[in-house]
């Protein structure tokens, strides 16, 4: 039988495997978002993740909002995001909804692959009861199947999307697969060897290609927060941090990591899924939640040191104006995801400082949705009593150091997150 893909979710994880798809199988893109179909049928993706030209070479790649119109297909692959609640708990719902969906068109021998990141198995405890009351289908993870007269077949294959990196891309980024029998992993295996020019690895079950995910982004979360500790106590010993961090480098095996605010939807994300799921087991994590919480502080921390440069220069703090440059969560790339820059803002709210936002990169209308700030638009000079590098976009880098303390007042505090000046250039840094 021919392959009919359908990829459940079209954001920065499922845009960009439905065009490699797209350009070699039958693809149909599903989402319930009706305006993201229609700038996609435009040919136009806001994330910047895959060109209009890109898209137009996905020639057998079609569009839906309509869950009847992916009936046909007979493989589905879900990318819809898996974020965390207010609690810093797993949020399954968009996963809960895709499932259920899936479910309603599943057929005999049909295929669905996860790709959206989730703690040890999810896939098969939460997701598969699901698949099988809508669809009235059973779950087949046996090769062994004399005995199941209808049923479906499960696969895992994590999403290693990192987006705005446009080296490294969904087809040269090795892939891990897994399937629940033997003979549907190498089937899965086989289908994303089709747009996968780094190759894959196949994993031995779905529970391990899980866990292979989770701490993926969990390694480096505890990494960036021991260079986080680090920076703290180097701050405090008057030590440039970075200074500290190029001499140690000249080392062969020491890890290039760096101070920062860790946001996004997988680094600042992932471990949480695991915490939980170690937690229901019966295993409190020391290390790893540890680490979650001091990389949550940073943006507070960063806030605090701002505060108290403005002081030691006799800036008055409660009305004082700041201007934050970058909202998103990484540099050149438009995604506000978990973006940890909010924690600075919110801080220095806090502290009644009246804030600015500048950000090239993003959207407006969503900055407002999701953290109700309206950025601005056009930089003044000598309008801020401080001015903060938070994103390090190439724009910044351009400005340099003359354009952005021009931004100041005479008198102003000049700190820099990501070390796009020179130590001697700014106030403040980690």
């Amino acid at each position: 039988m021919e392959n009919k893909l359908a990829i459940i979710g079209l954001g920065y994880v499922g845009l960009p495997l439905a065009v490699e798809f797209g350009k070699k199988i039958e693809t149909t893109g599903f989402d319930i978002n009706q305006s993201r179909i229609q700038d996609l049928i435009d040919g136009v993706d806001r994330t910047l993740e895959v060109g209009s030209d890109e898209l137009k070479q996905a020639s057998k790649l079609t569009y839906t909002t309509k869950f009847e119109e992916i009936r046909n297909c007979n493989i589905y692959i879900v990318t819809v995001p898996t974020p965390i609640d207010e609690q810093k708990q797993p949020d399954l719902e968009p996963l809960v909804k895709a499932s259920e969906t899936v479910g309603k068109v599943l057929s005999h021998g049909d295929i669905v692959i996860f790709e959206s990141t989730v703690y040890p198995g999810a896939t098969e405890e939460v997701c598969v009861p699901i698949l099988e009351q809508q669809s009235n289908l059973t779950y087949i993870n046996t090769d062994n199947c004399d005995q199941v007269l209808k049923g479906f077949y499960c696969g895992y294959s994590p999403e290693r999307i990192n987006p705005g990196d446009k080296e490294h891309r969904v087809t040269n980024i090795k892939k891990v697969t897994s399937g629940s029998t033997p003979a549907i992993a190498e089937k899965i295996d086989n289908l994303y060897k089709k747009i996968i020019t780094a190759g894959t690895h196949k994993a031995t079950s779905i529970k391990v290609a899980e866990a292979a995910k989770v701490i993926e982004n969990t390694q480096r979360d505890v990494n960036i927060a021991l260079i986080n500790e680090l920076a703290l106590i180097f701050n405090k010993l008057d030590v440039d941090t970075e200074e500290v961090l190029k001499a140690a480098g000249s080392k062969w095996n020491f890890l290039p990591f760096r101070p920062g605010l860790v946001g996004g939807h997988c680094i600042g994300v992932d471990p949480y899924y695991l915490t939980h799921k170690a937690i229901e087991v019966g295993y409190r994590p020391e290390m790893i939640l540890a680490g979650r919480r001091l990389n949550d502080d940073m943006g507070s921390y960063v806030a605090k040191q701002v505060i108290e440069l403005m002081t030691k220069k006799g800036i008055h703090v409660v009305g004082a104006k700041v201007l934050v440059m970058g909202l998103t969560f990484k540099e050149n790339c438009p995604d506000l995801r978990n973006t940890r820059v909010i924690d600075l803002i919110k801080e220095l709210s806090d502290f009644n400082c009246n804030v600015d936002v500048y950000d090239p990169w993003i959207d407006k209308e969503e900055a407002k949705k999701e953290y109700d700030i309206t950025p601005v638009d056009t930089l003044y000079d000598g309008e801020y009593d401080a001015v903060i590098l938070t994103v390090a976009h190439d724009e910044f880098k351009e400005m340099g150091v003359s354009k952005i303390k021009r931004l100041g007042k005479s008198e102003h505090v000049l700190y820099d997150i990501k070390y796009i000046l020179d130590a001697n250039e700014v106030d403040g840094r980690l």
